[in-house]
């Protein structure tokens, strides 16, 4: 499988930089969107991401829409009104957010998870830096990397029995992205191998 790596020291110091440099959007929150494609090492740079700021001193979190999607087909539809009163509005307010939890084996959403008023929260998935995060984010993020080794990646994790899966999710992320304009809107890129790019 081809491994994903975390950004380096240099890329992470000027990401996490420009997010504390940004007067926070979110209430006393700076918010901080890792977007693109599924496979692409979001997961593996929102984590540096929040390491990196947490090593100097500063709350971080990151929530992951995984664990908000509603299952395949979740990308669109309930998301971000669901993420948007369960998650933004609160943490708006200064106040804890907190959301349920999609449990993929059994197709519906299960436990509650709750989200501390952090500094710094890095919102990482599909679909995080759409234009309705815009008011929100200090820092819109798109890791990317090439069908093959996404899809790779995805299936090492997930399966051969989700390839049909996948292939439908990375249809419905391309027309995503496209409607979005998300790529273009990016604040940094990202390749999926840890290294910033124009």
């Amino acid at each position: 499988m081809a491994p994903t790596r975390t950004p380096d020291e240099g890329a992470l110091a000027t990401i996490v930089e420009r997010a504390l440099a940004a007067s926070p959007r979110l209430g006393p929150v700076r918010l901080v969107c890792v977007d693109g494609p599924a496979g692409s090492g979001k997961t593996t740079t929102a984590a540096g991401v929040a390491e990196r700021a947490a090593r100097g001193g500063t709350r971080s979190l990151v929530v992951h829409l995984d664990d908000l999607y509603e299952g395949w087909d979740g990308l669109d539809g309930s998301l971000w009104p669901r993420l948007s009163a369960q998650v933004l509005e609160p943490l708006r307010r200064g106040r804890p957010g907190r959301f349920q939890r999609y449990d993929w084996e059994r197709g519906r959403f299960a436990d509650w998870v709750d989200v501390p008023v952090p500094d710094l929260l890095v919102l990482e998935g599909c679909g995080s830096a759409q234009r309705a995060a815009d008011p929100l984010a200090v820092l819109r993020m798109w890791v990317e990397a090439p069908p093959d080794v996404r899809l790779e990646r995805g299936l090492a994790r997930d399966g051969q029995a989700a390839r049909a899966h996948w292939v439908r999710w990375m249809s419905d992320e391309a027309a995503h992205f496209a409607r979005e304009g998300t790529r273009g809107r990016a604040d940094v890129r990202v390749d999926g191998f840890g290294r910033m790019t124009p």
